[in-house]
């Protein structure tokens, strides 16, 4: 509490002068109003779950050497990644016709299965590529697009049970931990039609496009993806495919 002391030291004082009044202000209880403050807030504080990014980790199942290093043709996807940067190497932007969303500008080549590499001319350019090129986007109207659609396609086997499991959990007929663990299984399922991804930076790429890789495969819940090199049939690949198509060579 605050106390006003009057001091009266006598003798003869001036007509009109102004009386000093010191003030003492005692802080003891607004430093207990503050302890039983912190202790309030700390005994009725939820505490929120750390948000961490969910790796699909190898499984322990042994496996040669030979059965390592083959997948089925028809279920191989190979991304390529690559960047568009100005003169400075700062990455460039474009505006999305559909959205009016302004991305960088990543591009995404991808093709499935083996490359072709047939050159009956001989000129270094491959006649026919097998590689498209797609980008990063996000949902449209509830639709997928870009690279998320030709992903969404590919596993669009486990991506429907999820989803009807994710129904189940949302209507309270099972806990988070059985949805969770019943999800997994289901990426993991080997009856299921599921893809394999090889995903692979070209020089130019930026580390975000490769973070956007690892979240298509998180939201397309794909469980058999890896990072790999760029090799010079992707180069080829590339080049033939620009060359085609009139794209100015970086």
């Amino acid at each position: 509490m605050a106390q006003i002391e009057q001091s009266d030291k006598g003798g003869k004082k001036k007509k009109g002068a102004q009386k000093k009044m010191p003030i003492h202000v005692d802080f003891t209880p607004m430093v207990d109003m503050n302890m039983l403050l912190i202790t309030f807030f700390m005994l009725c504080t939820t505490m929120i779950k750390s948000q961490t990014l969910t790796i699909a980790l190898p499984s322990n199942e042994k496996l040669e050497q030979e059965q390592q290093n083959k997948t089925k043709q028809s279920e191989a996807v190979t991304i390529i990644l690559d960047t568009e940067r100005d003169a400075n190497g700062l990455v460039t932007t474009e505006i999305d016709e559909a959205t009016g969303k302004e991305y960088p500008k990543h591009i995404v080549y991808y093709y499935e299965g083996k490359p072709e590499m047939a050159d009956e001319n001989g000129d270094g350019i491959i006649d026919n590529p097998n590689i498209k090129v797609e980008k990063f986007r996000g949902n449209n109207n509830g639709e997928t697009q870009g690279i998320r659609s030709i992903l969404h396609e590919r596993n669009q086997a486990v991506l429907d049970k999820i989803d009807a499991l994710k129904a189940r959990w949302k209507a309270k007929e099972i806990s988070e931990e059985e949805f969770q663990a019943q999800a997994k299984e289901i990426r993991n399922d080997s009856t299921l039609t599921r893809p394999v991804i090889i995903i692979k930076a070209g020089p130019n790429a930026s580390y975000e496009s490769l973070i956007s890789a690892l979240d298509e495969m998180q939201i397309n819940q794909i469980s058999r993806y890896q990072i790999d090199n760029i090799n010079g049939v992707d180069s080829a690949l590339i080049l033939s495919y620009k060359t085609i198509n009139g794209i100015p060579l970086q």
